[in-house]
């Protein structure tokens, strides 16, 4: 274990001080550390720089000093319990430490009795929170926020399980639990825990026999969350396993990056164990201090260990606990105690009187003054939220390499993963979410898919329904156990494309009597019966709520297919191809077309003159004619034969329309149903067949409201067609692609109306399973190269008869030619209006009694409306050449009066 060391601080009132009485003279600070350990040794020479540097100013104790003594806890808990509470009978104001989570649990009930504030910058438990141990600060970013980075790269890299090897003590079990729980934020998990023994208990069998299970599993990306000894334990064995070559991820949390800033140079044997692999460092921005301490180290350490952030942290804890007591002091607290009695004395003897154990008055007060720190150190600003987390937490990723190790990017609690420093980026944008360019274990930069095929001996228990019909999709071969069919060709080349081994066997769902439930078949997976499931599966929401599905390799949403009866030809089938609307709109314009005519033509074309009854009957002969170009009549006038050429223009469409319908009636066999589609079934009140086992039953029922007392259950082919002849069901709802292998076999039904559901049939696996991804991979690349096509036409090519839906032709309805009409009767009432207003014209012109208005005649003024509309009708009656002639001839007869007249009055 690597157990803990403390830094007590120890008041001493001295009576000679210059200070007086309210200001310590010297500050005793005692440690108790791991030796051992590199975290130990770096936080040592750190904590005594601290102190050194602490004392050489004396601004910042008012000449006060501190005195340092360390302890080495040696690896043992023990020891490190009873060199806290020997700190802790010396009247102790605060503790630097522990350096583990185990040893933190247990002395924060100590440090909430005694009012003595803990200050650790290694014991990162998450689970160590503020209202249970109020006395407990963790002076560096937490492992929660390093386990939010993990599941951030693993998200990154597209991977969604991660096996997980930790130290079995409180940090190991609770920062892998903080990784779970990151991990599921984003949809990820873990899919395997492998707990090793307490530091540095671990021996290479123990992480032998974890590696090996690891291995059987399919998750190639693995978290090691350890301290060093039993981390570089875990590697070396790995090597030797052949797990640290190509195909593998390996993310170490930041234990790894001490070993790598601490131990200079790396033995060869440990680079090539970790190369490949990823590591956190905690994030320290770049200052001039920073700079000043780092080239003081190699001085400090005598070069015998090198710097690592910890070592940072360590020295800028005893900073902030010395500002923090300089606070209290300059406050007017004082440092006193008084003894605990709870506890009692010793009864057994021994060398520890725990009746000695003081509790420290000003301990609540220093706990706020370093809970309000505001300062900048070696590690950057210092300061805490009011959840007593850093304000910044971040992290350097490391990969390393042959020859050392790169940073391919960072990560902070604000930006998240990013190539650009967390102090210049305070926001996720999606434009810095990359990482440079990482070598993965076995020297790749191709990134590692994640998982392979778990070898663990087992094959993967693949299901297919056991099918009594339709046995093209899927069926079992007569007398063996091979199953063949149109499914499974496809999730055989499907598997072929796959760049790794998948060993599987096929087991038939069903008792071969009748089709099995698809429902229960999908939930053989959810329960772990069955690994997947091949075969004619439709996606169906209910389905994908419990297994995932692959790209779907056929469409095949749900159709109605019903009885037809054949149309034959009857004496008025040449009436079939317009509707009753369209036969008399088009009837009623032939009328209208030869009226407009014989207005347009009448004055000026004696083919359009005559007796009244010889004129009705050249209206009707040429209107009809006119459908068959047959008209004898010539045409005179421009708006006759603007409004003609409109006509028969339309007049070739709709003949061309009506001889397209009645070849299709005559020549093609037609098909006639009551049933028309989805809706004329669901309002009839006729009972419906389904297929045996197919989700149409649950789709009628719950989706379309049809009672299930309307529904008929049937198991074959051959059902649908006796039920369908005996008009046992109106007809029979199920997938499109079982219909249309239903259809190439019996040419007395039809398709009726469209598919009115949208799906298609995939592979089922387990939820998040990865062999979806590739599945559906290898599917898209089937249809791509024409396989898909080449399978279907394989088993599901037939020939199908001529009497489909498709072919069935509906009358021709007005709506179809309404814009035809418009624009003819437009064009006749533009012609009339501009008809009658040159008539009008031509009539003032002419009319004598229009050429008299200079001086109106009692005559004229007496001339009724009615006269005068008789006059134009008479007008208009006439010949254009013979209104001229009468009109000239008019004129002279009232001249030849006025003469007479004028002569009379002479």
């Amino acid at each position: 274990m690597n157990l803990v060391w403390v830094v007590s601080i120890l008041i001493i009132c001295i009576p000679g001080s210059t200070e007086g009485a309210s200001r310590p003279a010297v500050v005793n600070v005692g440690a108790m550390c791991t030796v051992g350990t590199i975290n130990g040794r770096v936080s040592k020479i750190a904590i005594e720089a601290a102190v050194n540097d602490v004392n050489s100013d004396p601004t910042i104790l008012g000449g006060t000093k501190l005195s340092i003594t360390f302890h080495d806890s040696n690896f043992s808990g023990f020891l490190g319990i009873i060199g806290a509470l020997k700190f802790m009978e010396s009247d102790t104001v605060a503790i630097i430490g522990p350096q583990t989570a185990v040893m933190a649990h247990v002395l924060s009930h100590l440090a909430n009795e005694l009012h003595v504030p803990l200050l650790s910058f290694t014991a990162l438990d998450p689970t160590l929170s503020s209202l249970q141990y109020p006395y407990f600060v963790q002076t560096a970013p937490n492992d929660l926020f390093q386990m939010a980075a993990i599941a951030d790269m693993v998200s990154y890299f597209g991977w969604t399980e991660v096996a997980a090897i930790f130290t079995d003590d409180d940090s190991g079990r609770n920062g892998v639990a903080a990784l779970g729980d990151k991990l599921a934020e984003k949809g990820l998990k873990i899919c395997y825990k492998a707990a090793l023994p307490p530091d540095p208990k671990a021996t290479r069998d123990d992480v032998k026999n974890q590696l090996i299970m690891i291995q059987m599993m399919e998750s190639r990306v693995i978290v090691l969350h350890t301290f060093a000894k039993s981390g570089l334990v875990v590697f070396d064995v790995a090597l030797e396993l052949g797990m640290m070559e190509s195909g593998y991820v390996w993310i170490a949390t930041a234990w790894l990056s001490t070993v790598l800033d601490s131990t200079s140079p790396l033995s060869s044997k440990t680079a090539n164990s970790i190369q490949g692999a990823l590591t956190l460092r905690p994030h320290t921005p770049v200052s001039e201090r920073k700079r000043a301490f780092i080239s003081r180290w190699n001085k400090l350490s005598n070069g015998s260990i090198g710097l690592n952030p910890y070592g940072l942290y360590a020295y800028d804890t005893v900073w902030m606990l010395a500002h923090a007591i300089n606070l209290l002091l300059d406050q007017g607290g004082t440092i006193s105690f008084s003894n605990i009695t709870s506890l009692g004395g010793p009864k057994g003897g021994g060398t520890v009187n725990l009746g000695a154990l003081s509790i420290f008055h000003g301990g609540k007060q220093l706990l706020d003054n370093i809970l309000q720190t505001n300062m900048t150190g070696l590690t950057g600003p210092i300061a805490f939220h009011p959840d007593r987390s850093p304000l910044n937490p971040a992290y350097d990723l490391i990969n390393i390499i042959e020859n050392g190790y790169q940073r391919i990017g960072y990560w902070s609690n604000y930006s998240g993963i990013s190539v650009v420093p967390p102090e210049t980026s305070s926001n996720r944008s999606t434009l810095n979410q990359h990482l440079h360019t990482v070598v993965w274990p076995g020297g790749t930069t191709v990134k590692p898919r994640g998982w392979v095929f778990p070898n663990n001996g087992k094959q993967l228990r693949i299901g297919v329904p056991n099918r009594v019909s339709y046995r093209d999709f899927v069926s079992r071969r007569n007398g063996t156990d091979i199953v063949e069919g149109y499914c499974i060709d496809i999730f055989l080349a499907a598997i072929k494309l796959l760049p790794y081994a998948v060993p599987y066997e096929f087991v038939l769902f069903g008792d071969g009597l009748k089709n099995p439930s698809y429902y229960e078949f999908v939930n053989m997976i959810a329960s772990g019966k069955f690994d997947a499931a091949v075969g004619d599966i439709a996606i169906v929401t209910n389905r994908t709520k419990i297994v995932d599905f692959t790209q779907p390799y056929i469409e095949s949403g749900l159709v109605v297919v019903a009885p037809v009866r054949r149309l034959n030809s009857r004496a008025w089938a040449f009436l079939k191809p317009f509707s009753a609307l369209m036969w008399g709109v088009t009837a009623a314009f032939f009328l209208i077309i030869g009226l407009v005519m014989w207005i347009l033509e009448h004055r000026i074309n004696d083919e359009f003159r005559g007796p009244p009854r010889k004129q009705i009957v050249t209206i009707l002969w040429f209107s009809f004619s006119t459908m068959f170009f047959a008209h004898r009549e010539n045409t005179v006038s421009t708006l006759g034969r603007m409004v003609l050429i409109i006509w028969l223009f339309i007049v070739l469409i709709i003949n061309s329309s009506y001889t397209a319908s009645l070849t299709s009636m005559l020549t093609v066999q037609q098909l006639e149903s009551p049933i028309t589609g989805i809706d004329t079934l669901v309002t009839s009140t006729e009972p419906i067949g389904y297929q045996i086992g197919s989700f149409a039953q649950n789709y009628l029922v719950e989706e379309l409201n049809i009672p299930r007392s309307r529904l008929v259950p049937l198991g074959s082919p051959e059902a649908y067609a006796d039920a369908l002849k005996k008009r046992t069901v109106a007809a029979v709802v199920d997938e499109k692609a079982y219909i249309e292998l239903f259809l190439s076999e019996n040419c007395m039904f039809s398709i009726r109306g469209q598919e009115f559901t949208k799906s298609g049939w995939g592979f089922a696996f387990p939820r998040d399973s990865p062999l979806t991804i590739d599945m559906s991979t290898a599917i898209l690349t089937l249809s791509e190269n024409g396989d898909l096509q080449k399978i279907h036409d394989k088993w599901l090519s037939r020939k199908t008869c001529a009497q489909t839906s498709d072919l069935i032709s509906d009358q021709l309805q007005l709506q179809s030619f309404w814009g035809l009409f418009l624009i003819c009767g437009i064009a006749c009432l533009i012609a009339l209006f501009i008809h009658f207003l040159l008539a009008l014209r031509q009539f003032s012109r002419h009319s004598p009694e229009a050429e008299d208005q200079t001086e109106p005649s009692s005559h004229s003024r007496r001339t009724s409306r009615s006269a005068r509309l008789h006059t134009f009708l008479s007008f208009i009656d006439e010949k254009a050449d013979e209104s001229k002639n009468n009109n000239k001839t008019k004129r002279k007869r009232k001249e030849m009066n006025d003469g007479i007249k004028w002569e009379g009055e002479l």
